[in-house]
């Protein structure tokens, strides 16, 4: 028995089919969703979502929000959800060094806040891009 998942941000719906696994960024940690996993609804860190199918795996880069997980099907509400192939790597290496400047120069704990979770979806970003890239 697939399991529907649909992942949903404020722009769009970016993504919606029946999977074999998801494979997402909990706040504490990894949390891997086969059929029939039992009910949760949990909130999401910054990381990267992996959907398996057929025998194929896609990534997106999943950044705050909520997952709600029911035994047939999975539904995450994310503040951002990027498709790897949506990702510019040399934009993300930019934005990486950007973020890495910013944090130096933070000085109030709300800045250096933002900047660091700024700095972790660059590097996300520039993982999930550099990975598909040595994929092919």
């Amino acid at each position: 028995m697939p399991l529907q998942l649909d992942i949903v941000s404020p722009e769009r719906l970016a993504f919606t089919d029946e999977v074999d696994e998801v494979i997402l960024p909990g706040i504490d940690g990894q949390l891997g969703i086969l059929p029939h996993h039992t009910r949760l609804i949990t909130a999401l860190g910054i990381g990267e979502l992996r959907i398996r199918k057929g025998g194929t795996e896609q990534s997106m880069l999943i950044s705050g929000g909520f997952v709600e997980v029911r035994s047939d099907r999975v539904v995450v509400m994310a503040d951002l959800a990027e498709h790897s192939a949506e990702i510019d790597e040399a934009r993300a290496i930019e934005a990486r060094k950007q973020a890495e400047a910013d944090v130096e120069s933070a000085r109030d704990p709300v800045d250096l806040a933002r900047v660091r979770a700024a700095l972790q979806t660059a590097l996300m970003r520039e993982r999930i891009a550099t990975r598909r890239r040595s994929r092919g």
